[in-house]
């Protein structure tokens, strides 16, 4: 019995909305420079393959086919909003004014749309979290209700700040294009921001029930492994490989019951020496550049730590030496603070303590749950157990991840 056409259309449309979507928006922002109007556009022309293809036959080029009829069904429907706002045929009259010349969607020309919509959606003068949620929404492709619960937050709250960046775009008239030579270190900056942001929240997600969201991670891999294929730049190249090498514990993280491993702890066999060659490979690349910068450097850490066939096998001098010149090119608490933990793997746990206790004493860590864990472990391997328990004690109250909530209250009953 012959499959039934329209479901057959209907499970091609399918395929290709996962495979092309992102580019397709991204084309229809470029042609008809609003955000609504081409997402409402490429509905459109989903809706209308399935209506016509079951008919008149797949097209050759269905992106080619799905751009066009995107484009054109907005500016029928700019044609009839114009009849209560006079403005909008001034908006159709143009847009029709352009569809008489050839549409550029040739696979040459999706390079240039993918990048300018990355760097609208990460553009600075929209607020951080704004950023990610854009990034996400519009790149990526998750629903709103996917990147809502990825940060807990209600679907509602997360569309308002997506409507509200979309306004911003459209009111300060930020450009949909790719900047200037001059300006892409400070824009780029931005975008890798951002994609770390994301990564970081599915690699040890700030709150919740679990310690890692893979779903969030995998996205910010394929964003990466996108811009890298769009703009190999090394500090692009950089992030990749830091990302990988970081994926690539994954498995050994957590246990079957999901609780925290430590990495001296952590099963390196169940490590993905997949990702790790690659990531590897990729930090070398961008070492060889001169022009690396923080994500290179932090990806060289994570590629020593990979290396290691043991946890003391590792060799912490040359960690502490990267932190050193990290903590030079991008000065940070936070890296101080790593800096310090591998300081007392070199060194000795008092070395680490020392450091950690001035980095605390200037308050800026004051509120970070991992300084007061760090200090903990510390005090623990000295022997300071009051110490140790009011800094254990600290970081719980300050932690909002459960996986870390019960590896703090063990440590705690540990101490007696």
């Amino acid at each position: 019995m012959p499959e039934n056409p329209a479901e057959t259309i209907r499970a091609l449309l399918d395929s290709v909305y996962r495979a092309e979507s992102g580019r397709i928006l991204a084309t229809l922002i470029r042609l008809l420079g609003d955000f609504e109007l081409a997402e409402d556009a490429m509905q459109d022309a989903f809706a209308a393959a399935l209506d016509h293809w079951p008919k008149d036959g797949v097209p050759d080029n269905p992106r080619a086919w799905l751009v066009s009829t995107g484009r054109f069904r907005a500016i029928d429907a700019l044609r009839r909003r114009a009849r209560f706002d006079a403005s909008q045929e001034k908006i159709a009259e143009q847009l029709e004014t352009q569809s008489s010349a050839p549409i550029a969607i040739d696979d040459e020309s999706l390079p240039d749309d993918q990048l300018r919509l990355i760097f609208t959606c990460c553009h600075p003068a929209l607020a951080p979290e704004a950023r990610v949620a854009l990034t996400l929404r519009e790149v990526c492709g998750l629903t709103t209700e996917e990147i809502a619960r990825a940060f807990l937050t209600t679907p509602p709250t997360l569309a308002q700040r997506i409507v509200r960046a979309k306004a911003k775009i459209r009111d300060a008239r930020i450009p949909y294009q790719v900047p200037s030579p001059t300006e892409l270190p400070e824009r780029l900056d931005a975008v890798l921001h951002v994609i770390y942001l994301v990564f970081n929240e599915g690699y040890s997600a700030s709150s919740g029930a679990t310690l890692t969201r893979a779903d969030l991670s995998g996205e910010a891999i394929r964003l990466g492994r996108l811009l890298q294929a769009l703009l190999p730049e090394p500090e692009v190249i950089g992030l990749l490989a830091l990302m990988l090498l970081q994926e690539s514990r994954r498995a050994a993280r957590t246990s079957p019951a999901g609780e925290l491993i430590l990495l001296e702890k952590q099963d390196r066999s169940r490590w993905n020496r997949e990702q790790i060659r690659e990531g590897i490979a990729l930090v070398e690349k961008a070492l060889i550049s001169r022009r690396f910068g923080p994500y290179t450097l932090q990806a060289a850490i994570a590629a020593v730590h990979a290396e290691a066939p043991t946890a003391a096998a590792t060799d912490w001098p040359q960690i502490v030496a990267l932190y050193s010149v990290l903590a030079r090119a991008e000065p940070s608490p936070v890296i101080e603070l790593n800096r310090a933990v591998a300081v007392a793997m070199r060194d000795g746990p008092q070395a680490g303590l020392d450091l950690i206790d001035a980095l605390l004493s200037s308050g800026d860590l004051a509120d970070y749950h991992l300084a007061h864990s760090a200090r903990a472990d510390l005090c623990r391997r000295l022997g300071k157990s009051a110490e140790a328990r009011a800094s254990y004690e600290k970081a719980l109250s300050l932690t909002l991840q459960e996986p870390e909530r019960r590896f703090l209250e063990n440590r705690l009953r540990e101490l007696g």
